[in-house]
């Protein structure tokens, strides 16, 4: 009979596990993974659970923790351990039979009861015996052999179990006995330890050709570090930069994605490719590759970073178009065929093949991932990926976890707005975050409904959702109608729901021009310099800058699963919390979801949760205007102008401090 099956131990219901581990759960380093299962086995026989863990591509030794039983009567164990390195980890479980203590348990049962023992205890003595062989150290032999002298010096079976009881000699018994039905659960199971900003960040996306000041004109990278102090006085951490290559100019498109561009036109920077280089090169109108990398160390110096946007775009002057036209789809003419979306065409675009036959496949898939080996070499460590959804999954999983491997602190991005499968896909292979549906959640019920769905279902443990506010392409409804007070109202939102969100530049100017019956901006600089005025009236930076200090201020906002929907009893006001592990930072946001009227509400304040008691005084600190409130009790009443502040966030204090404290209360 095959061993396997003869195993007694049924070890199951492990959390976190990602399709029975088929995918890696995501955590950040410095966590502490947090492993529960179901154990069991037939009988009453004493059950050991272990958790193991190691490095998965570093050290090939296993470390142990014993798991504790948190429920006997549901064998529901738990254990944990620290994840301090950027890098995977596998993990497993592992139960076995504590023989020594089965029959320590059942001896001692027996003895109490009054039977006589004696046939056990020589049980016992033959089993410590049993241990001494080649793997037991010499003084560790010494120690059994005298254990073995003083339980035979002992008449009475009372001494004799006494000594049999000792908890050194149990320990070392543990250490030592052979674990016959030792079962070990497969597959092993994956965690991803990521870099911190993976979970916690502030985006702010750019096309660097429009940070200039000369109308018509490509501004450069060095223009982009004129622009870096005034992005990290907002508040931003990563600078994510549209592409940056050469532009096609065949088929090139013109102002509003028209078909007749002019001389002038730059054309769009997602049709990539021309004489001048392909994906590995930059566009000479932003510079050199030389003033690429002083644009990234320019970043790096005030602590951010650059994303750089992956687009898997071909112009038809693209290299590739010449040197491998077998990476493409052709026409039964032998034409390359030009992307479409019907009733959309893309003619500047020509879409690779990732399925090409024979040895092209292998060395198109190698290509790809030798473009981002050469920015990471250039110091880039985020990437945005666009699109992936049209690509296979298959690639997606090698190509990140090849490059993870040696660059643990890479970060991906998926721009994936497709069906919730693909997105759920996406990330269970690889991806670090992922765009969201945020963008069309507008009310209460929805939001509540998507978000506790994003951050407390199964989903959570390998998806972060990354909340774009805007982007070039979207333009929201919400944003279009609502002006400046919906603009606000959205920020707050996107700051505080997730840990990590983002904003295209413009959102902070409150540009909301858009195409007559679209979600699209007019005149977009997708296909056109643009030159703005970074200190137009009617800006919102300073609120942008308030509101990211109070998340650099505050670690609860720095956490992404950690966020609970609270009773407002107003529709049109969402009430919602965050706290760190052990309540002492408590973050409460309240948002009036409609920008045009203002709207009051009864918050219902979950002080119970928060180990507030009701006869309990305590504060709430507005965080936006500073106002600090002595409250009691689990009700508040809040007033939200949108034309003034479209939402109030709190920090909730308590008062620590009583006269018994005081040094010289009991003189």
């Amino acid at each position: 009979m095959n061993a396997v099956l003869i195993k007694p131990f049924v070890i199951e219901a492990i959390v976190p596990s990602v399709d029975g581990g088929k995918f890696p759960v995501k955590r950040e380093v410095g966590e502490t993974l947090v492993v529960t299962a179901t154990v069991y086995r037939d009988g009453h026989d004493v059950t050991r659970v272990n958790l193991k863990y190691k490095e998965k591509y570093g050290d090939k030794t296993w470390q142990t923790v014993e798991m504790e039983s948190i429920n006997s009567g549901l064998d529901l164990w738990r254990g944990a351990f620290l994840l301090d390195k950027n890098t995977r980890y596998i993990y497993t479980i592992e139960a076995y039979t504590d023989t020594y203590q089965s029959w320590l348990k059942d001896t001692t049962k027996k003895f109490t009861a009054g039977a006589d023992i004696a046939s056990e205890l020589t049980e016992g003595e033959i089993f410590i015996k049993s241990l001494i062989d080649e793997s037991v150290p010499d003084d560790e032999k010494s120690y059994i052999n005298g254990i073995l002298a003083l339980i035979g010096k002992k008449k009475n079976q009372k001494d004799k179990l006494t000594i049999m009881s000792d908890a050194v000699l149990t320990d070392f018994v543990t250490m030592y006995e052979k674990k016959p039905d030792l079962t070990v659960h497969e597959p092993f199971l994956e965690v991803v330890a990521d870099r911190e900003r993976a979970r916690y960040a502030a985006w702010y996306e750019i096309f660097p050709r429009s940070q200039g000041n000369k109308p018509g004109k490509s501004a450069t990278f060095k223009d982009c570090i004129k622009r870096l102090p005034e992005i990290k006085e907002m508040g931003f951490d990563v600078l994510y930069l549209t592409p940056i290559h050469p532009i096609g100019v065949t088929k090139r498109k013109g102002p509003n994605n028209s078909l007749n561009p002019t001389e002038l036109d730059p054309g769009c920077p997602y049709a990539i490719g021309s004489t001048l280089g392909g994906h590995k090169a930059v566009e000479p109108g932003l510079g050199t590759l030389k003033d690429f990398d002083e644009l990234d160390k320019a970043c790096k110096k005030m602590d951010m970073e650059i994303a750089l946007d992956f687009a898997i775009n071909c112009s038809p002057d693209h290299p590739y178009v010449k040197e491998h036209p077998e990476w493409f789809f052709k026409r039964p003419d032998g034409s390359i065929k030009y992307a479409e979306n019907p009733p959309k065409k893309y003619e500047d675009i020509y879409p690779l093949n990732f399925y090409a036959p024979g040895d092209a496949q292998e060395m198109l898939w190698t290509e790809m991932k030798s473009i981002l080996e050469f920015w990471i070499k250039h110091g880039v460590r985020i990437f945005r990926v666009d699109n992936p959804h049209t690509k296979p999954i298959p690639f997606w999983h090698w190509l990140i976890t090849e490059l993870q491997r040696q660059y643990p602190d890479v970060i991906f991005l998926a721009e994936a707005f497709t069906r919730p499968p693909m997105m759920r896909m996406l990330a269970k292979v690889g991806f670090s975050q992922s765009y969201t549906y945020f963008t069309w959640r507008n009310f209460k019920g929805e939001i509540t409904e998507y978000f506790t769905e994003l951050t407390h279902s199964e989903s959570a443990e390998y998806m972060r959702g990354n909340l774009f506010a805007n982007t070039p392409d979207i333009l929201p409804r919400i944003l279009q109608i609502g002006s400046r007070p919906a603009f606000k109202m959205r920020f707050v939102l996107a700051a505080t729901l997730s840990s990590v969100y983002g904003i295209y530049s413009g959102y902070e100017l409150c540009e909301n021009t858009a195409i007559t019956g679209k979600e699209e901006y007019f005149d977009s600089e997708k296909y056109d310099y643009k030159v703005w005025d970074w200190d137009r009236a009617g800006n919102i930076k300073d609120f942008i800058t308030k509101i990211n200090r109070i998340r650099r201020e505050n670690e609860a906002l720095h956490n992404y699963k950690n966020l609970r929907f609270y009773h407002a009893d107003n529709e049109n006001i969402l009430f919602y919390g965050k706290t760190d592990t052990n309540n002492k930072n408590i973050i409460l946001c309240a948002v009036n979801l409609d920008p045009f009227n203002t709207h009051s509400s009864k918050l219902t304040i979950p002080i119970e949760q928060f180990g507030i008691a009701h006869d309990e005084t305590y504060e709430l600190q507005n965080l936006i205007n500073g106002e600090r409130t002595p409250i009691r009790g689990q009700e508040y009443f809040v007033t939200l102008n949108p034309d003034w502040e479209p939402g109030f966030i709190y920090k909730v204090n308590r008062w620590v401090h009583t006269e018994d404290k005081f040094d010289y209360f009991n003189m």
